[in-house]
């Protein structure tokens, strides 16, 4: 059995009664079973006045998560607001760790810090969480290569933090209280979980164009398609505003389809870089084609919606529904900054579900030999129902 509570304060200044706020609606000294995971979404500023490291102290369990823009639970909508979800069992297993630092040899830190917490276990786990900070040295694609790589296949779900300043400069992990702005957290799920997945993306009668050829890139930085300059090509498309403001270009996101059978991904402009080429917030690797979209409000709440219909419709004994979506997507809200978050409250219902935005999303597309195909997306809503 796998029982599921949320609860919110937006207390920012007053430590203790946030911290009171938070143990009255969780009810640890009632609702506690053998094992426990707290998954926190808060805004920057519960890191910065003391309250995320005052709750990590009081909460008898380990708490792992990311700054967000926004996020939403039991009911509740808000910016600056600090929201937690706490999975209690007595038949699933719990393991967390925090890497070293990342901004130097990513890859095989976060391999030995897996390792690490998988080694008092025999099998894959079901379900792998990341929460990472916003980092411009290093890609969500890599960070979700790794995790596949070391986990031989197992599902993996998770956010890069985001927050609302120009320079990204509080987009921290959390863990147990203390934050980082170059670290990883990963928790590793055993037992008798089952996690289901869902992703809504941008509608295929918002794509612009029928689709450029990557012919040079490195990582995460587009250089060329179709053998000219992206700038060149963007500029023939009459997209010659493209990059003068972090609005344009998370209004125009993009599909990338890799040629493999498995779904395409959304994708992010994150910059334009001195030499004109463009910074993306994932890998963009060369003979994958990029199809260029737009972030329209009622498109985003049209596949939200169906999404969460899909997921309603599979929720029947089931505990609870983790969301993450991209930033990207509430910025194309206009001055109605809440109506995705707002949306799903109206529909789940008693369901406990948190919801946050996001960074970067991480969320497996398909299996193929009994191995999750995970995906590092932007521009998505992804969910997890448990």
């Amino acid at each position: 059995m796998i029982k599921t509570y949320t609860a919110y304060t937006t207390e920012v200044d007053d430590t203790n009664l946030a911290v009171s706020q938070i143990l009255t609606q969780l009810k640890p000294e009632e609702n506690l079973l053998t094992n426990s995971i707290g998954i926190i979404s808060c805004h920057s500023e519960f890191v910065l006045s003391g309250v995320v490291k005052a709750l990590g102290e009081a909460l008898p369990f380990d708490t792992v998560g990311a700054i967000s823009t926004a996020q939403s639970t039991a009911g509740k909508s808000d910016a600056l607001i600090l929201s937690i979800m706490l999975i209690t069992s007595d038949g699933v297993q719990f393991a967390s760790a925090v890497t070293p630092s990342l901004t130097k040899n990513a890859a095989e830190e976060i391999d030995a810090t897996y390792k690490k917490i998988a080694t008092s276990f025999f099998a894959r786990p079901r379900l792998v969480l990341a929460y990472a900070p916003f980092m411009t040295e290093n890609s969500g694609d890599d960070y979700v290569e790794i995790l596949a790589r070391a986990s031989y296949g197992a599902p993996c779900f998770g956010t890069i933090a985001t927050d609302s300043s120009e320079a990204f400069e509080n987009c921290f992990s959390i863990y147990n209280g203390e934050h980082f702005r170059d670290k990883m957290v990963i928790t590793l799920i055993y037992g008798n979980f089952k996690p289901k997945f869902f992703i809504a993306n941008i509608s295929d009668d918002k794509i612009l164009h029928k689709g450029a050829v990557i012919t040079k890139s490195r990582g995460h930085i587009l250089m060329e398609v179709n053998n000219r300059p992206i700038a060149d090509f963007l500029n023939d498309m009459g997209l010659d505003k493209f990059g003068e403001t972090r609005f344009a270009m998370l209004s125009l996101p993009f599909l990338l389809d890799y040629h493999d059978g498995t779904p395409k991904v959304s994708k992010i402009f994150v910059s334009l870089t001195s030499e004109r080429h463009a910074l993306c917030a994932g890998a963009v690797p060369e003979g994958s084609t990029m199809h260029i979209a737009i972030n329209e409000r009622e498109d985003i709440l049209s596949t939200t919606g169906h999404a969460m219909d899909k997921i309603l419709e599979q929720s029947e004994n089931v505990a609870g529904l983790l969301i993450y979506s991209c930033f990207s997507r509430s910025v194309s809200m206009g001055s109605d900054i809440f109506a995705e978050l707002e949306l799903v409250n109206n529909k789940v219902s008693d369901l406990p579900t948190l919801m946050a935005y996001s960074g970067g999303e991480i969320c497996p597309t398909t299996n193929i030999d009994d191995k999750s195909i995970n995906r590092f997306h932007n521009n998505a809503f992804i969910a997890c129902l448990f």
